[in-house]
């Protein structure tokens, strides 16, 4: 996946991480995109995120795009990337065996 990376530097350059999330905009689905660098985000304009969204759509066919996903481009990884509660603070989320 250094294809990809390197791309993904070409579209917004210092980009290492991509985070996507599903939303519901005015009752039509769209896709929010963050780009990040090592040190936080990336001021990258609205045609860079959608770059950079399009690149790991062809990238990775078969993902579900439809829940939120975090590229890692240090590790060519994809993963889910849903919020987790920390399990020091005591609390089960609703529905969670106790």
């Amino acid at each position: 996946m250094r294809v990809v990376a390197a791309q993904l530097d070409q579209i917004a350059p210092g980009t290492v991480r991509v985070r996507t999330v599903p939303v519901t905009r005015d009752g039509r689905p769209r896709t929010w995109v963050v780009l990040d660098s090592a040190t936080g985000p990336i001021g990258a304009d609205r045609e860079q995120h959608a770059a950079a969204y399009g690149l790991l759509q062809r990238a990775f066919p078969q993902a579900d795009w439809s829940r939120p996903r975090l590229y890692d481009a240090r590790t060519g990884r994809l993963t889910v990337d849903e919020p987790t509660m920390p399990a020091e603070l005591g609390l089960a989320a609703e529905g969670a065996d106790r």
